[in-house]
């Protein structure tokens, strides 16, 4: 359809004013519901969250480093276990050796172990129907002391719990998991799930993360069968969270400790804020770095929906094989419906602007002629904006490139991301502007429309929870332009500003949480959702065509000039944005380019390599390393992709772990091992290869059965990593079908290059990227048994 007929210039442009206070208000109305509140102060009601009290365990917990295995681990332990004893309660360690399979385990061609010590502990419910876990990690990184991943999700666990314990008690028990080891290999969850006793009965899982340091807390991950728990998410005081990022999420290999709850049959809930992930996993994600709103978003929410789980049956909400909601945040509340209507929604949109383009020929508006071309070209802005944005921040990296080492983003991506929504709206404008005399605006905007709600049929069948990106708008267009098409005076006015600010409410708070999800070099997601957006409001932006200030206005702005003036202003606003991003983040002491190096001596030969998994290599680590990426010797351990850089090193005097046999027998051409490795200086991870020409049968590690895969593509076949190896050495059991000997390969890794001969300190706004190899010393050593 095309904007209402009005004659009179003023009434249109009165028309036109009134669209756009509409639309700026349903803008601000979606950006609302997804900004975190503001913190609470420590004086607030006992009985409620407060981000001040919590911020206090964030600094005592996350002063420095403390990865899984380390003193300082012990220490942050030792603090957890006394504050819950001062809340009343009786914590307990789950000390034991577990396996999974994630994070560095993986890269290293093995399985991953670790010996975990969790924190556990019950808050009685008066009645209860079942059991609600509670769940944060406290291990940090190696290289930094995670005051974001996680002290918040462990702070907002301890202040839940002290605002349990002063109010009114739940029914239901609710089960403190503080767990160890999450970024070493999850295998704290892990450990739960499969041997504690509370975790045999199942239950509903509330895990806590986070990936940057500001943001709305938001709700992306649940398990299957999530309307219930939805439901009670809705609860909160302010809930953010959208189907449509729990299906990207599905379908991403991402893990947390979430996972593991999940694949053991709880149902559950998974948040984290997500914004500033400059600082995730460096050195950086300090105590200071924390935006407190977000952690009273994130603390206040779980309080509240801890409490409605409270006081709920739990057996109902322990199931996982009903439907799966559709939901999205909506001024300040969680709209929802059952995932049976994505279907129904999706064709009723479709069948809609069919009628909607049904009407519009008749009524002589658009010719099937038109209609066909516009439909045709929409394709134009929905795919050269993504294609531009990604352009857009190839180039931004090409004069910047130390962006390529970021984790996620930039420290000041607020700039880049506003550039790319402007281009977005640049190609939407141009186009609409070249195409308008020639196709007609009703022609546009019902094509616009009539793709809006191609794609909810597309989601509906591939990404059901994301349908209602597209549907929903596609629905409420259609049907208002019907409303347009046969009424008069401002109604026509009224109903296509009304589906315009659908579409803005719904679409907008997505646009703004996909940017800090995907980051900036997906930054293609974003423009595509601002695309559909501009598509849904093509009614909206005819009233504000040049032919509303009257006759002499068309004369100054006659042809094809008449759309190149906003385009142009836009795509000047594009480049301001962009430049004003490159002046305001710059790289200091406070927010380092980041890098990333490692040191590998083979203690078998004496030669040490620096390895560097840079794909661009910056100019402080070019002093190390030279040259192209390649595979390194099998000999050297590198944790990372096959293809990394490396240069010649110094041999630093250091002892290399030992590896003694305490048994050997042998029977039919299969070899019976018991071995012990034992690291000969303080380490934070052990790793064992044996070579691919002895396949190995069974294994079982630290008292553990491990799984047994044999890699034959690579000079070392089975393997593992274990994470905070045990003062005495870890015992490894074998069976090897092997008649002659067996070379093995061991390594240790400790942190720190500092002391390492040849090394230079980084200077000021040069820092260290958060891996799992940065500034990882590692001694390997070859046996023969």
């Amino acid at each position: 359809m095309r904007a209402p007929a009005m004659t009179d210039p003023a009434h249109r442009a009165l028309a036109a004013l009134g669209a756009v206070v509409v639309l700026v208000l349903a803008g601000y109305a979606g950006l609302a519901a997804v900004r975190p509140p503001e913190s609470r102060p420590a004086s607030a009601p006992e009985s409620e969250f407060s981000a001040e009290r919590a911020f206090q365990q964030v600094q005592a917990i996350a002063g420095r480093p403390h990865p899984v295995g380390s003193p300082a681990n012990d220490e942050v332990r030792e603090h957890l276990l006394t504050t819950l004893r001062g809340l009343g309660l009786n914590p307990e360690v789950q000390d034991t050796v577990s396996i999974e399979g994630a994070g560095l385990s993986s890269s290293a061609g093995g399985s991953g172990l670790a010996r975990v010590r969790n924190v556990v502990t019950v808050i009685p419910g008066t009645a209860s129907t079942g059991r609600i876990f509670l769940v944060a990690h406290y291990d940090s990184v190696q290289v930094g002391p995670g005051g974001n991943d996680d002290a918040a999700g462990t702070s907002a666990v301890l202040e839940t719990a002290r605002a349990l314990l002063a109010g009114d008690r739940p029914r239901n028990d609710v089960v403190l998991v503080l767990t160890d080891g999450e970024e070493a290999c999850l295998c704290g969850a892990k450990a739960f799930v499969d041997q504690h006793p509370l975790a045999r009965d199942g239950g509903v899982v509330l895990n806590l993360e986070a990936r940057g340091s500001s943001g709305p807390a938001i709700m992306f991950e649940t398990s299957a069968g999530n309307g219930r728990l939805v439901a009670a998410y809705g609860h909160a005081p302010k809930p953010v969270g959208t189907s449509f990022a729990v299906e990207i999420y599905r379908l991403l290999p991402n893990d947390t400790d979430f996972t593991a709850f999940r694949e053991s049959g709880f149902a559950g809930l998974n948040a984290a804020y997500i914004d500033g992930a400059a600082v995730y996993h460096g050195p950086t994600d300090t105590p200071a770095a924390m935006d407190r709103d977000s952690l009273q978003h994130h603390g206040e929410n779980t309080l509240a929906v801890v409490r409605e789980l409270g006081r709920q049956d739990l057996a109902a909400l322990e199931a996982t094989d009903g439907d799966d909601a559709t939901y999205f945040p909506a001024a300040g509340l969680l709209v929802r419906y059952p995932g049976s209507l994505v279907w129904p929604i999706a064709l009723l949109a479709l069948v809609a602007v069919a009628a909607l383009a049904g009407l519009a020929r008749r009524r002589g508006v658009i010719t099937a002629r038109r209609g066909l071309f516009a439909g045709a070209l929409a394709l134009v802005p929905i795919l050269l904006a993504p294609v531009l944005a990604q352009v857009l921040w190839f180039l931004l990296k090409l004069i910047r490139p130390e962006y390529g080492a970021m984790p996620i983003d930039p420290y000041r991506p607020g700039w880049y991301r506003l550039a790319v929504v402007l281009l977005a709206a640049a190609v939407v404008i141009g186009w609409f502007a070249l195409l308008r005399r020639r196709l007609g605006p009703a022609a546009l905007a019902v094509a616009g429309l009539a793709w809006l709600a191609v794609l909810g049929v597309v989601l509906a069948a591939f990404v059901p929870g994301g349908s209602y990106l597209a549907a929903l708008p596609a629905l409420a267009g259609a049907l208002m332009g019907l409303v347009a098409l046969v009424t008069r005076g401002w109604l026509p006015v009224i109903a296509v500003t009304l589906s315009g600010a659908v579409a803005t409410v719904i679409l907008l708070p997505t646009v703004v949480m996909l940017f800090p999800a995907l980051g900036m070099g997906l930054g293609a997601a974003g423009a595509f959702l601002t695309v559909l957006l501009g598509l849904a409001l093509l009614p909206v932006i005819d009233l504000l065509h040049p032919r509303a200030w009257g006759q002499r206005g068309l004369e100054a702005l006659r042809g094809r000039r008449r759309g190149a003036l906003p385009t142009l202003a836009t795509a000047v606003a594009v480049l301001v944005c962009a430049g004003v991003g490159l002046a305001v983040d710059r790289f200091d002491a406070q927010r380092p380019a980041l890098t990333q190096l490692m040191y590998a001596l083979d203690a078998d030969t004496g030669t040490a390599r620096w390895i560097s998994d840079e794909t661009a290599v910056q100019k402080w680590t070019g002093h190390y390393v030279r040259g192209d990426r390649h595979r390194v010797d099998d000999t050297l351990p590198s944790f990372g992709p096959e293809q990394v850089r490396t240069g010649d090193a110094q041999a630093a005097d250091l002892p290399a772990p030992m590896l003694t046999v305490e048994s050997d027998t042998s029977s039919g051409g299969v070899r019976a091992l018991t071995l012990r490795l034992k690291p000969q200086r303080p380490v934070r991870l052990v790793t064992l290869h044996v070579a691919a020409g002895a396949p190995v049968d069974s294994a079982t590690v630290g008292g553990r059965p491990v799984p047994v895969t044999n890699a034959t593509d690579r000079a070392w076949g089975w393997g593992f990593v274990f994470h905070a190896p045990p003062a005495d050495g870890v015992e490894i059991k074998l069976t090897v079908r092997a008649a002659g000997p067996v070379k093995v390969r061991v390594t240790d890794g400790s942190d720190g290059l500092s002391d390492l001969p040849g090394f230079q300190a980084r200077p000021p706004g040069v820092g260290i990227v958060g891996s799992h190899t940065s500034e990882l010393v590692a001694v390997a050593k070859t046996y023969t048994l």
